[in-house]
């Protein structure tokens, strides 16, 4: 477990290195969110979205079904709560799966 963990977190540390470069981006790691800690949370206050970002690590290869799993952890953990509470109604939820050099993207909108 500790090694999917550690690989999880340089995949998260590599958005955050990215998204962290946008100045107008309110971008949080690991922050308080619903019911638990959501990997990576952004406001654009600018155009009044919110994002949610959570990573895991596909041990088989399996992106498809790691990426899925991160969606449904967004919506069981409710970690859209705070963005709502700022009054962000359009949300953007990602749910990113990474293996070795591959990754894929799930796209969820609200």
């Amino acid at each position: 477990m500790w090694k999917k963990e550690r690989k999880e977190n340089f995949y998260h540390g590599i958005l955050l290195g990215i998204l962290g470069t946008k100045k107008s981006w309110a971008v949080s790691s690991n922050g308080e969110a619903g019911d638990g800690y959501s990997d990576i949370q952004i406001e654009i206050i600018d155009e009044e979205i919110g994002i949610i970002i959570e990573v895991k690590y596909a041990d088989s290869g399996g992106l498809d079904a790691a990426s899925q799993e991160a969606l449904e952890q967004i919506e069981k953990m409710h970690y859209d709560e705070n963005l709502k509470d700022d009054g962000i109604d359009h949300i953007l939820k990602y749910g990113i799966a990474c293996y070795k050099k591959r990754c894929k993207v799930m796209l969820a909108d609200s």
